[in-house]
């Protein structure tokens, strides 16, 4: 399975169109509490092997992380499990903060 990518841009123009996107955040608990999008799910990048059951494998999902590495290897794990429609979005939370969203919070 191939793994999709999209900027913070084209994240926020799909969800205001109202598409039904699924947003998987995989940074820890204390990153998620800091910083998150609107609707966001948090399931850690290493507590997701045993919470891979929760997901609907007929859902798009996008994956979220700080900078957009963990995410890429969440995606990754996510399409070689079989989900379909997986996508990484590119820069992270850290890009949603810099170009759709100032209110959410940078750190390093």
């Amino acid at each position: 399975m191939t793994v999709k990518t999209l900027t913070a841009l084209e994240l926020k123009a799909r969800l205001e169109k109202g598409e039904p996107l699924f947003l998987l955040d995989v940074r820890e608990d204390y990153e998620f509490k800091y910083a998150r999008i609107d609707g966001s799910v948090r399931i850690s990048l290493n507590q997701l092997p045993q919470h891979i059951h929760e997901l609907d494998t007929k859902q798009a999902i996008v994956v979220i992380c700080h900078h957009g590495m963990r995410s890429q290897r969440a995606a990754h794990f996510l399409a070689d499990a079989g989900f379909p429609d997986i996508t990484n979005l590119q820069g992270g939370i850290d890009a949603w903060s810099l170009y759709c969203d100032s209110s959410v919070p940078r750190y390093s």
